[in-house]
């Protein structure tokens, strides 16, 4: 099921994705979806990533540590 909604966007960024419709042959929608996820998917993993730092019983540990355990 598809959910309509509305967005305001500064006219530069209405320019461009209008100009990547155009060059990539899609829809704006299509163009819209697709970076919405994409960011979705990104800011999920980068909230896990900060809960992990903040997490004081996960330790962090440095590159020379992490490659010696990889025994790289």
């Amino acid at each position: 099921m598809s959910v309509s909604i509305s967005v305001r966007l500064p006219e530069e960024v209405a320019r461009a994705l209008e100009e990547l419709a155009k060059v990539t042959e899609r829809p704006k929608t299509f163009l819209i979806r697709k970076a919405l996820e994409s960011y979705l998917g990104e800011y999920a993993d980068f909230q896990i990533a900060l809960d992990r730092l903040r997490d004081k019983d996960d330790a962090v540990i440095s590159r020379a540590e992490l490659r010696k355990r990889l025994g790289i």
